[in-house]
């Protein structure tokens, strides 16, 4: 049975859920404030964090910030559930190392079939392994990401960007697929957010980074 905790003030919405999800075959532990989230983190790692921003206590983009800067709690994946539904708010979140957003109110089998989802592609990543690509090693339980000895710092998505292009090796990836892959199956993000990303991504990893190719007016791909 999978782990799920929900950080949510509003006892409703979190009752909701927990009775629903609960139902769903999963076990499922609630929080009402940042504070006793991490106290909870202390004793279980859950399978996936469903996560308010509006908290009373610390903000959940803190929290989900936080969680990604671990390497111990990088992997967990996180779905943002809050009443902010502007695109900016959804960007940042998403661009933070969400990996869906989800829009109060809520239809509840929507939002389960949205965590199966999650917890599939995560699987997968988990056992992805370690990705080799000239003298960059990437490894996806580690979240570690190497050129030659130096070790290279990159944010949640550019990690995610990396290994999908890797996984790909030889293929081209368009935008639009990429968007997909990394920012989720249902974000009508812009396709420049590809390109900012692709245009870092090559920066930390130095001469290295030539190995992506930019295909003109399709995407990107790496030999």
């Amino acid at each position: 049975m999978q782990d799920i905790f929900c950080v949510e003030d509003d006892a409703d919405i979190k009752e909701l859920i927990e009775y629903t999800l609960s139902s769903s075959g999963f076990r499922v532990t609630g929080f009402d404030s940042a504070a006793a989230f991490w106290e909870g983190m202390k004793t279980k790692t859950p399978s996936l964090v469903l996560l308010d921003i509006m908290l009373p206590d610390e903000d959940g983009m803190q929290i989900l910030k936080k969680l990604k800067a671990s390497g111990e709690t990088a992997s967990i994946p996180t779905i943002m559930l809050t009443a902010k539904s502007g695109q900016i708010d959804k960007i940042k979140a998403l661009d933070g190392g969400a990996d869906d957003y989800v829009t109060k109110p809520f239809d509840i089998p929507e939002l389960i079939s949205r965590i199966n989802a999650v917890l599939r592609r995560s699987a997968k990543k988990t056992t992805a392994g370690v990705l080799k690509l000239g003298n960059i090693t990437v490894d996806s339980n580690s979240r570690r990401v190497t050129v030659g000895e130096n070790e290279v710092t990159l944010t949640f998505k550019e990690f995610e960007l990396l290994s999908q292009l890797i996984r790909n090796k030889g293929l081209v990836m368009t935008r639009d697929k990429l968007m997909v892959s990394v920012w989720g199956t249902d974000f009508k993000g812009e396709s420049r957010t590809v390109d900012v990303h692709i245009r870092t991504l090559r920066q930390k990893l130095g001469a290295a980074g030539s190995c992506i190719e930019t295909v003109r007016n399709v995407g990107y791909k790496v030999d």
